[in-house]
């Protein structure tokens, strides 16, 4: 990077940080520091609740998403206004009524103590692992592209953000992610302009989708049907997205505290659900624009030359084992395909829309010595990643944005992973404290004595995430990462809640025993079988209830 890039990159973190201590700074309790003192308006609730899900993750996986495998990962979220309506009826008006700390207090009151803490359990761990991937995953691309030490990039990425998040709780949080996502934003439609102003002559937006359509990439909708029937191993399709979106939707909104205290801070229940309304309005179209991105990235490529690999490490290291006169001979060719690529546009035989095949079958070459360079990798047991979707977006940026929005870029990395941690660091926090300190260590504990111990499980979860951030490594595309993380423990939470609100003749006895077998249930799934992770969450949610129904009899308890 450039001085100028530098210069940008460290003023927008530090105004950032200093505007999240300075919000924070009259936070001297614990509702302050886990609700905000319930003062925020409904468009700081929606941008806080926008902020917690979109990680750095979703801006660098996203658009690498979209470049693989079309638009057709937008379809995830076609569940969420439909869950966002149950949202508003149930959960929110329950939630502010009991004027409670984190959700699973809730399920003390409905249910027992162990059936609380059980669901407790399952949020630390599933969001303790996700952080650790919020903070690795920024951290190992920029640690390759910028050639930084990936331990070190790990304790900034994770360091900085565990300052003003232990200082100022909630209140900091939510401000620092409305800055961050007006930062954010503001890069990403900077790049998407210049993107489209760096296409070939006489290529517009317009056209531009249009080429990406022709390559299969503009696929919004699929049905997930073959000529066999429904395929249960497809990922994404309409189907998976409504049901298994709207399952997954409901129960990280309703169930997972990290999203679950950002309404809470809100002033009223109508701020709650109005934040939480417009978050179900904004957030498909917000993806869909990231996909974007990533599709005219594709056609950018498919008309210039496009890098090997777009994780150059990968490259540098195999050079330096007995592969390299393979990869240099993968270079050549790789060069020769971008000549014929030049050769077709210079001599204009190359109608962008209408005579497209050659510049199909150029590609499939270019993905054919992508495909040989990713077994060489494997070969050769370096430890780079194999899949390399996670550095599309970022490699176009270091290549071909012009200084100043480059550092501006990088800085969107970290202010979308700050936003997503420090949320995350606070709700691991109130669930620590609320859920097991005063239950099971010490219930009589001061105002002081619990604003102290809130900052400490702040800071000692944020040294948890940084320590798995460094062992964590081959995950594949981190947005389907995090997500299948999630899955693993969204379904079973969220049938607990189903119960608990629905079903009032079922007691905690029973839902506690299904919640285990529920998780067994999901995990052997997970492990062996290969259906598309978003049925997890259904597959969760419904075996608890199933096994809650079958088991009341059973165990006999008072209600």
């Amino acid at each position: 990077m450039s001085v100028i890039d530098w210069l940008v990159l460290l003023l927008t973190m530090t105004v950032v940080v200093l505007y999240g201590v300075y919000k924070g700074r009259a936070t001297k309790d614990i509702d302050g520091y886990f609700r905000s003192s319930r003062q925020l308006p409904w468009y700081m609730v929606m941008l806080s609740v926008i902020g917690t899900q979109a990680s750095a993750v979703t801006f660098l996986s996203g658009p690498g998403q979209a470049y693989t495998d079309g638009m057709r990962f937008v379809q995830y979220y076609f569940g969420l206004p439909l869950a966002t309506i149950i949202l508003c009826i149930t959960f929110v008006p329950i939630f502010h009524k009991l004027n409670i700390y984190t959700a699973y207090e809730f399920l003390e009151k409905r249910f027992d103590k162990k059936t609380r803490t059980f669901t407790s359990f399952l949020f630390l761990l599933s969001r303790a692992l996700s952080t650790g991937i919020s903070v690795y995953a920024p951290a190992i691309i920029l640690s390759s592209v910028l050639d930084w030490n990936i331990y070190l990039t790990n304790v900034i990425m994770g360091g900085i953000v565990i300052i003003y998040s232990v200082s100022g709780g909630a209140r900091a949080v939510a401000y620092t992610q409305q800055l961050q996502l007006i930062i954010i934003f503001a890069g990403l439609f900077l790049a998407a302009y210049l993107l489209i102003q760096m296409m070939p002559e006489g290529m517009g937006l317009t056209e531009a989708l249009q080429v990406g359509d022709r390559f299969g990439k503009m696929n919004v909708i699929t049905t997930g049907f073959t000529e066999s029937g429904f395929n249960w191993n497809d990922r994404f399709n309409i189907i998976s997205g409504i049901i298994g979106g709207f399952f997954l939707s409901l129960s990280y909104f309703g169930t997972d505290q990290s999203q679950v205290g950002r309404y809470l801070t809100a002033s009223s229940i109508k701020q709650s659900r109005l934040g939480l309304i417009m978050n179900g309005i904004i957030k498909i179209p917000m993806q869909f624009f990231i996909l974007l991105v990533g599709v005219l990235v594709f056609v950018y490529y498919s008309y210039n030359t496009s890098p090997l690999y777009f994780n150059d490490l990968a490259i540098t290291k195999l050079k330096k084992t007995a592969y390299k006169e393979q990869i240099i001979s993968l270079e050549q060719s790789h060069n020769a395909i971008s000549e014929e690529k030049k050769k077709l546009i210079e001599n204009g035989r190359l109608n962008h829309i209408d005579n497209i095949e050659a510049l199909k079958e150029l590609n499939q070459k270019e993905e054919g010595l992508r495909d040989h360079l990713k077994k060489l990798i494997k070969e050769s047991g370096i430890l780079v990643e194999t899949n390399d979707t996670n550095y599309v977006f970022i490699r176009f940026v270091m290549d071909h944005m012009p200084h100043g929005l480059i550092g501006l870029l990088i800085a969107v990395i970290f202010l979308a992973a700050w936003g997503s941690i420090a949320a995350a660091l606070n709700a691991l926090s109130s669930a620590t404290l609320i859920d097991f300190h005063k239950p099971y260590i010490k219930s009589d504990t001061t105002e002081d004595e619990e604003f102290k111990l809130s900052r400490m499980y702040t800071l000692f979860w944020g040294v948890f995430c940084i320590v798995f951030a460094q062992f964590a490594t081959n995950l594949g595309s981190l947005i389907e990462a995090v997500n299948i993380l999630g899955s693993w423990f969204y379904g079973v939470m969220l049938g607990i809640f189903l119960v608990a609100f629905y079903l009032k003749k079922l007691g905690g006895n029973a839902v506690f025993y299904a919640a285990i077998l529920g998780e067994i249930c999901v995990l052997s799934m997970y492990a062996f079988s290969n259906i598309g992770w978003l049925w997890l969450n259904v597959i969760g949610a419904l075996a608890v209830i199933f096994f809650s129904v079958l088991l009341q009899p059973l165990v006999r308890e008072k209600l």
